[in-house]
């Protein structure tokens, strides 16, 4: 936005104030003022915020941009200084919104819910993904698989067999997966991080939970080959091929080995789950929940009441924070505690990534 409209929304918002004065309450030196000319200044605050939010997002875009073009040595961690401006811009449109509700404006493509963010920014997002697509590239020795999603579906099902699931929820153990594959990568395989140094992969597991999880497969293979020689044989092949490399680098191996480490002690617990979150959604964003909390997590599936079980330890709730929940505004991140049903709500900016992979799902299945 330019000065001219940086201007005229500033003059609105002291209007507002000015309009909610009580009648009868128009002499600026009464006491019954106060009120208004503070919501007022709230108001012009929020909105000069929200410009500088929106002037630094550009600047940290267009440094980036032109870093790359140019080929300059990047800095550590290149994508930080993007995704904190992204999430600041957030935060001020939704301060912003609260203290003026006029200014939510219409729907926008990411799925976003207006009052956090205004869709005339949609083109900053673009060149945002499109820049971390660069950051994030995999390296040139990662070994791509031509099946990708049918790959993620393929394993968490045998591995929820493999854990004693009947066919449908072993189904469900595989459109899970899909769905953990869309929300840490956006689908793509065996991307790098530009935000961390230690996670990489179709998964974004780190050097431990990756041998973790080869171990844990390794102790259930021979179960899995006496029910599915098939994939056996391509896990066979996958081994072989990925040799030394770094087994994150390859799609299934990295995909394997992430669901053995972190979920699938968990995925005989999928048919609970699956009645007390009808949502296949839900259902996802349970799971990932392991990624991002995982012991207050586990807790919340032994307690009497899933949705119900309270988190309020102020480390896991900044862990929620740095991952999208409860981040933006004020409001937000004045919260102390929430149940896992304000969890699962406060989630909604993982919804467009789990649509895609409930989409996914259905062409697999269909095929």
């Amino acid at each position: 936005m330019g000065t001219r409209s940086h201007i005229t929304a500033t003059k609105a918002a002291l209007a507002l104030g000015i309009f909610l004065t009580p009648p009868g309450n128009l002499s600026f030196t009464s006491p019954a003022m106060g009120q208004p000319i503070a919501l007022a200044k709230k108001q012009s605050d929020a909105l000069n915020t929200y410009h500088s939010a929106l002037s630094h997002f550009k600047s940290v875009l267009g440094e980036r941009r032109r870093q790359i073009n140019s080929n300059q040595r990047l800095p550590n961690l290149p994508g930080q200084a993007l995704y904190l401006a992204r999430i600041n811009i957030m935060s001020a449109y939704k301060d912003l919104t609260d203290a003026l509700p006029s200014r939510i404006g219409r729907p926008n493509k990411f799925g976003i819910p207006p009052a956090y963010f205004d869709a005339d920014n949609e083109p900053l997002v673009d060149e945002y993904r499109k820049l971390f697509d660069i950051l994030e590239a995999p390296p040139v020795n990662a070994q791509d698989s031509a099946t990708p999603f049918k790959d993620v579906v393929d394993l968490g099902i045998a591995i929820a067999r493999a854990k004693g699931l009947d066919a449908t929820n072993a189904e469900a153990a595989g459109r899970i997966s899909l769905g953990l594959f869309f929300a840490e990568t956006n689908g793509h395989q065996n991307i790098g991080n530009a935000r961390s140094n230690k996670y990489k992969g179709s998964l974004q597991t780190g050097p431990s939970e990756g041998q973790n999880g080869r171990r844990k497969w390794e102790a259930i293979k021979k179960l899995i080959t006496a029910f599915d020689p098939q994939l056996s044989a391509r896990d066979d092949k996958e081994e072989a091929r990925v040799g030394d490399l770094d087994h994150r680098l390859n799609h299934w191996t990295a995909v394997r080995d992430a669901l053995m480490n972190a979920h699938a002690d968990l995925f005989p617990q999928i048919p609970v789950i699956v009645k007390t979150l009808a949502s296949p959604i839900d259902q996802m964003k349970l799971f990932e929940l392991i990624q991002i909390v995982p012991t207050p997590t586990r807790s919340a599936l032994k307690s009497a009441s899933l949705v119900d079980y309270r988190v309020s330890d102020p480390t896991i709730m900044r862990y929620l924070r740095n991952n999208s929940i409860f981040a933006f505004g004020q409001a937000d991140r004045a919260r102390t505690s929430a149940t896992f049903r304000e969890i699962l709500d406060g989630m909604w900016l993982f919804n467009k990534s789990f649509e895609r992979a409930l989409s996914k799902f259905e062409e697999i299945k269909a095929r």
